[in-house]
């Protein structure tokens, strides 16, 4: 039986598929089971730096599973707030790796697969790719996803697009912010390439650590976050990362981390 979802490292990459191409890459409980153990396995291995997340076949996912919606029908209250923790534990793990999450969306994204863009660090779209928060239009909401759509795309955006339960097109995405770049399909694979370049190009520390900062400082007041932005950047001054980041600028030369063998 093929894996629900595939893991392939490639130097310190993982690449994550979600792979059920039949079903336009639902979700359901196994998928997210199988998601949630890698998250849990990329914050004990320093090997990995960075993750692009896919879906395998035509789409990049298609939300909820119609055999899991069949089932959840007949859930209880508590039996929903069960099942609903297990999804919110997923998204917070996703949203808070200590490595960048690149997504690589194609064909659609719609319910949970824009709230995936919406944990990914950095999205990269095919031209073609269609989102949607469409849960309204089940009589339902995207309840466990809001907090990250809310964050990433602002109050007006969210509330235009979870009322309504409209689809929209890549391009609107970008002009929200819930994407960073629009290409042709067949350059998807090399934009890609040149964002993980990018964040590979960057001190690993570094990167985990203004990663955790920003949702610290996002909305606050300079004067109020004073204290924790300066421990911060001093902490990684004084330790071995920054002072070989330092060292390597004075002196001219690539720093290990950004080496062929780092």
């Amino acid at each position: 039986m093929d894996r629900l979802v595939e893991i392939r490292r490639a130097g310190a990459v993982d690449h994550v598929t979600l792979n059920r191409p039949d079903v336009r890459n639902a979700l359901n409980a196994d998928v997210i089971d199988d998601l949630t153990r890698w998250a849990a396995a990329v914050r004990a291995d320093r090997g990995v730096r960075a993750a692009v997340l896919s879906g395998a076949g035509k789409v990049f996912s298609a939300g909820a599973d119609i055999d899991w919606m069949h089932r959840v029908r007949g859930y209880t209250e508590q039996e929903n707030v069960d099942d609903a923790r297990r999804i919110a534990d997923l998204f917070e793990r996703l949203d808070t790796l200590p490595v960048p999450l690149i997504g690589r969306v194609h064909g659609a994204a719609i319910g949970g697969g824009s709230g995936l863009a919406a944990v990914c660090d950095i999205v990269v779209a095919a031209e073609d790719a269609v989102f949607g928060f469409t849960e309204v239009r089940l009589g339902i909401l995207p309840a466990v996803i809001s907090p990250y759509v809310v964050r990433k795309i602002g109050l007006s955006a969210t509330r235009e697009l979870f009322l309504t339960g409209a689809r929209f097109p890549a391009e609107k995405a970008l002009r929200l912010g819930l994407v960073h770049a629009v290409v042709p399909a067949a350059t998807l694979d090399r934009t890609v390439g040149q964002y993980v370049a990018d964040v590979l190009a960057g001190g690993p520390a570094a990167i985990a650590a203004a990663k955790a900062l920003i949702p610290k400082v996002a909305f606050a007041s300079p004067r109020d976050v004073a204290g924790l932005t300066s421990a911060t950047i001093a902490t990684q001054r004084v330790s071995a990362e920054g002072q070989e980041g330092l060292a390597a600028f004075l002196e001219k030369r690539t720093p290990a981390w950004a080496r062929p063998s780092a």
